[in-house]
């Protein structure tokens, strides 16, 4: 089970919150989505408390050096679970708890992992195909993205997920949260116009058997 996450202020009353899944096909999902899970004014205030940390070239693999541009090409902040942010980690485990319980039942330990901030600008900027899994003792296993920019900001950045024998495009809605399992393939396709922002978290747990 996810750890609880003590939540501040006027998001604490989580269960208010209008929770809305909605189901990619009528079949086990590869990816499932939710819409609700934060306000606009709230994403608002995320993407300035993300602009404030410190901005890194984001790296592939165990970061050992920057990848090439083909495999990789945007830029990320950490967002550890601070009395700042702890309210953020709070409402994406909320939600990671409920759509695992309805679709996946993974043993997970909860986040093992600081928040990654993404920034994805009219640089080419994209990340093609690939799985989140890693090579911890305590593995990646579901992966979420919250998605922090209108549609109307940016073109192309498209977050696609592989779903059994074809991609298929995650709706770009504001405020939607996509999570699907961290061995799935997927990528963002390149933005060629604006700038797409998202947040990023990994829930971990007992490797997969």
């Amino acid at each position: 089970m996810l750890p609880n996450t003590a939540l501040t202020g006027r998001v604490s009353q989580l269960s208010n919150y209008p929770f809305v899944p909605a189901v990619h096909k009528d079949r086990s999902p590869t990816f499932v989505w939710w819409e609700g899970a934060f306000t606009d004014e709230e994403i608002e205030k995320i993407k300035e408390y993300a602009k404030t940390l410190e901005t890194k070239t984001a790296l592939v693999g165990k970061g050992e050096e920057a990848p090439p541009d083909q495999i990789r090409k945007t830029k990320v902040s950490w967002i550890s679970n601070t009395p700042e942010a702890s309210w953020i980690y709070g409402r994406m485990a909320d939600v990671a708890r409920k759509l695992n319980a309805q679709f996946y039942n993974f043993d997970l330990y909860g986040f093992c992992e600081d928040m990654q901030f993404t920034v994805y600008d009219e640089t080419d900027a994209h990340y093609t195909w690939h799985i989140d899994m890693g090579d911890n003792s305590a593995p990646r296993k579901l992966s979420m993205v919250l998605q922090l920019s209108d549609p109307s900001e940016y073109e192309g950045g498209e977050l696609q997920v592989f779903d059994k024998a074809e991609p298929e495009t995650v709706n770009k809605q504001k405020g939607l949260i996509a999570v699907f399992p961290s061995y799935a393939l997927h990528r963002v396709t390149p933005v060629t116009k604006g700038v797409r922002y998202s947040l990023v978290v990994w829930a971990c747990g007992p490797a997969f058997k």
